[in-house]
């Protein structure tokens, strides 16, 4: 019997092919509304250390580093090629760098960073509970960690993504994610809806939604933000 094939090494080969198609370079335009309002909520200081759990083609760390200019900004990706696009897009960015890491297994040393934040990754990761025990390890004690999804039990309007997703995706409740916070060891944990106030456009003929007022309901909807400290 064939084994199955390693979860990550599939996450990894997707992605990569994300990166190929240029998608990676997409993602800020479309995700900017629901960030900026956790950007706001974080707080952050010149002196902070963060990490950016799935980092993509790197718009977010971008964003995070003008933020904290004395302190450190890392951006971690299961996909090699978008590591290597964001290398070479912010080469001279001197507060930030870029490495190839799975959530499960965080390639840092315990007790480093002030933040973690995730943004349309955590339902990707094919084990949460341990990724979030992994965003646990690496964090310092009062450290904070940020999960921002779209793809959750409560948002009806994302649930069609299944069955376009090429990887396994886990479509989990708002209750559910903060269960595998509190058992991650986070406290103070809590949660919230961040719409998007995006307009729709007229038509829509994408592959994502059924029409346009699919879209401008699941924005309206808003993506689902679950935080917690160390």
């Amino acid at each position: 019997m064939p084994q199955n094939p390693d979860p990550n090494e599939a996450l990894r080969e997707e992605f990569n092919r994300w990166a190929e198609a240029g998608r990676g370079e997409g993602m800020e335009e479309e995700h900017l509304p629901i960030v900026l309002p956790v950007l706001d909520q974080m707080n952050l200081d010149r002196y902070e250390d963060v990490l950016d759990v799935g980092s993509g083609a790197g718009w977010l760390v971008r964003l995070i580093a003008e933020r904290v200019p004395e302190g450190r900004v890392v951006g971690m990706d299961i996909s090699d090629e978008m590591v290597l696009r964001a290398r070479r897009k912010y080469v001279a960015m001197e507060n930030a760098m870029f490495v190839v890491g799975s959530a499960d297994e965080i390639p840092w040393v315990a007790n480093f960073f002030t933040h973690a934040i995730s943004v349309e990754s955590a339902y990707y990761w094919p084990d949460p509970a341990r990724s979030l025990h992994e965003i646990h390890r690496v964090l310092r004690e009062g450290g904070k960690a940020w999960i921002v999804i779209n793809f959750f039990r409560e948002n009806p309007h994302s649930h069609q993504w299944a069955k376009q997703f090429a990887t396994p995706a886990h479509l989990l409740s708002t209750s559910e994610w903060e269960a595998l916070f509190h058992d991650a060891g986070f406290t103070g944990i809590a949660h919230q809806r961040i719409p998007d106030p995006t307009p729709a456009p007229e038509s829509y003929t994408g592959r994502w939604f059924q029409d346009a007022a699919q879209l401008l309901a699941f924005r309206e909807s808003g993506a689902l933000l679950v935080h917690g400290t160390k």
